[in-house]
């Protein structure tokens, strides 16, 4: 059976030496062992994926978790969360520049990207789009856990293909010395940098580039609460998609415009144009908003419908948990090699509880039909008639799956679905953005 759907209850911190001497009284040196490899194997894959400061973030935490003086341990600075006052507009917030023609001096403020961190991956996308449009950009990392290493940190954006190569210096961000004086307009790129975006004292014009609604990553508590609030400091935001624009305008007042999604068909297109026996699930069990539990409920049923297809799980390593089907563990794929797996699939199963994945208009452009829950904030991003939206019950999605298998015109659809987003283009989602921006700049 696989674990839990919610984690045991912690009212208690308990010591991690005393946790380790529990686990070998009770199952054994060979428990403890493996128990202490699977948390090593994990903070390599989460290196990987989210950086250095991520590692160091959590195992403060952890830390922390087991001692009984607590310390105040988030992705924001504690001084800037204190320090901002959003009820009040600060003097250097009222009379931003304007900049009629010609290139803008932007800064873009973001925690350190790593290896598979997809939402950094589209964020260069779009510096790259601005440096296309002759603007001149400088990103800056804010951290709150760890100093990254720019050495390492240069020579991985410059190995891997899934980052777009920028001309941007990138700094350490000083919260006392700011961004440079020159800079026209500065970005907060998550909800931490939101924080010292408002506080920086150049009068340049803040903007938020978001992609999703942070303040949903957490718990009903003080990360929420602190995330929800950026949404009120006056930026003017650009958002992935229409969904976020409806909701930040409606439910914060905040002055939107959005992009729409898009896909790069020089990675994602068809090349098998066979019958396909596989179906695809984006398996993010660190990512509580893409539902993994909620997916396992609904691939176990599938698999007792269809007990001869292979389930793929791919986005994160899942071997340490008991999953109670057959299936391929895929783990952390690299992008080059996401087409080849997709085009193996019939259907993929994406859920998506704040705002919609990337990978239902990947899927669709690979010829998968992509099973998706349906909500406003999946459907207010794409309305392409290919992705199966269906209601969030187990049962059901797994009854939807393995119809859309089972269509007889399968092969001919996946041709047709892959062709439907023929026109859909990156560029023009970037120069809805450059577009957006500089509207914004010009006054």
């Amino acid at each position: 059976m696989c674990r839990p759907l919610s984690p045991h209850p912690r009212d208690c911190p308990v010591n991690p030496i005393q946790r380790g001497f529990d686990i070998l009284r009770r199952e054994g040196p060979r428990s403890l062992v493996v128990k202490v490899n699977r948390g090593v194997q994990r903070s390599i894959r989460i290196l990987r994926s989210d950086g250095i400061g991520a590692v160091s973030l959590r195992a403060a935490r952890k830390i922390q978790s087991g001692l009984l003086t607590q310390r105040i341990s988030m992705l924001v600075d504690a001084r800037d969360a204190v320090a901002v006052d959003w009820t009040v507009i600060p003097a250097h917030h009222r009379t931003p520049p304007t900049v009629d023609s010609g290139s803008v001096e932007i800064a873009w403020l973001m925690s350190p990207p790593g290896r598979e961190s997809g939402g950094h991956q589209n964020l260069f996308r779009f510096i790259d789009f601005a440096e296309r449009a002759g603007h001149r950009c400088t990103i800056y990392l804010y951290h709150t856990a760890g100093t990254p290493e720019l050495s390492d940190l240069r020579a991985m954006l410059a190995q891997t293909d899934a980052y777009a190569q920028v001309s941007a210096e990138i700094r350490i961000y000083d919260r006392d010395a700011g961004v440079d004086p020159s800079t026209q307009a500065i970005f907060a790129t998550g909800w931490e940098t939101a924080y010292p975006v408002f506080l920086d004292r150049t009068e340049a014009r803040r903007f938020y580039f978001i992609q999703d609604f942070e303040a949903s990553f957490y718990p009903l508590g003080s990360e929420s609460l602190l995330a929800g609030n950026t949404y009120r400091f006056g930026f003017h935001g650009i958002s992935a998609g229409g969904w976020l624009a409806k909701k930040l305008h409606d439910d914060y007042g905040m002055h939107m415009d959005h992009f729409d999604f898009a896909v790069d068909k020089s990675r994602y297109h068809v090349t098998n144009f066979g019958p396909r026996h596989e179906v695809f699930f984006y398996a993010r069990p660190v990512t509580s908003r893409r539902a993994f539990e909620f997916g396992l409920l609904v691939l176990g049923e599938f698999a007792r419908l269809e007990p001869d297809v292979v389930i793929n799980l791919a986005g994160w390593d899942v071997s340490n948990w008991e999953i109670p089907f057959p299936h391929t563990n895929l783990a952390s794929l690299e992008i080059s090699q996401l087409n080849e797996v997709y085009n193996r699939c019939g259907v993929g199963l994406v859920l998506s509880l704040s705002n919609m994945s990337l990978l239902p208009l990947e899927l669709i452009s690979s010829g998968v039909a992509p099973v998706v829950n349906d909500a406003p904030n999946n459907r207010l991003v794409s309305d392409n008639p290919n992705i199966e939206y269906v209601p969030l019950s187990p049962k059901r999605i797994a009854q939807r799956m393995a119809e859309v298998l089972r269509r007889k015109d399968a092969v001919e659809r996946s041709i047709a679905m892959s062709a439907s987003v023929a026109k859909i283009d990156w560029e023009d989602s970037g120069t809805q953005f450059t577009d957006a921006f500089e509207k914004a700049m010009r006054g």
